[in-house]
């Protein structure tokens, strides 16, 4: 317990076997519990998490990355975690930032802390993020600024935290169950005025690190822009 709250890690996992186990390596002590979805890997992943000891729970069928989190909030919130936080165990996000997530949270000076990687444009490509990427990730973050009244430097990152109440008040239950889910969950905790606080994270893609191709890329970029407007036109609360 960290100031008297449970801090629950949780990792959307697929194909991850062979980064999984220095993801969980660098979480902090003041992780209380870890809790692994496997979203039906193809690799060994399950076996790794299973040796180190983690909550483990297995998707019969593979259903995307937005149900991965789904299931890993549902349980997280049955285990009685006061702060919720998501990272990919790809380790593309460091882990040991963790317990600033959680600070901020548990010291309530906001309820959704976002890890965001876009500090510098130098920065972000030096480690190794595609040149369409970073340009996509600027465009689609501007943009969603705009629709919202936001100021976010990254509204894609896959690693954030949540204060309990937020994943209890917002009905993510039914977002989609592909990458979008994280854009509509960021715009129902703006309509319903919630405090989004950012850390800056390092930058880290190699070739072990998860990542969606160009195409998927656009599918998730056209869906984003379908969210937006459709939180502009008043449909998201």
């Amino acid at each position: 317990m960290y100031k008297n709250k449970k801090i629950i890690v949780v990792l959307p996992a697929y194909n991850a076997a062979q980064t999984l186990e220095q993801t969980v390596k660098d979480l902090p002590e003041m992780v209380d519990e870890i809790i692994l979805v496997d979203d039906k890997s193809n690799d060994e992943t399950l076996a790794v998490a299973r040796r180190l000891g983690l909550f483990v729970f297995a998707h019969e069928l593979n259903g995307g990355y937005g149900a991965n989190q789904k299931t890993c909030y549902r349980l997280a919130l049955a285990q009685g975690a006061d702060i919720v936080v998501m990272i990919h165990p790809d380790y593309q996000y460091d882990p040991k930032l963790v317990k600033y997530f959680a600070e901020f949270i548990v010291d309530d000076y906001f309820d959704i802390m976002l890890g965001t990687r876009i500090r510098s444009r130098r920065e972000t490509l030096a480690g190794g993020m595609p040149l369409y990427k970073y340009f996509a990730n600027r465009v689609l973050t501007i943009f969603e600024n705009m629709v919202s009244g936001q100021n976010l430097s990254e509204w894609h990152t896959g690693m954030r935290a949540y204060k309990r109440t937020v994943l209890e008040k917002i009905n993510w239950q039914n977002n989609s169950n592909d990458f979008v889910f994280d854009s509509q969950f960021l715009f129902q905790a703006v309509a319903k005025n919630y405090r989004i606080g950012e850390i800056p994270v390092p930058v880290r893609y190699f070739k072990e690190a998860s990542s969606i191709n160009f195409w998927r890329s656009l599918h998730y970029g056209l869906a984003t822009i379908k969210i937006a407007l459709k939180y502009w036109l008043g449909f998201i609360k």
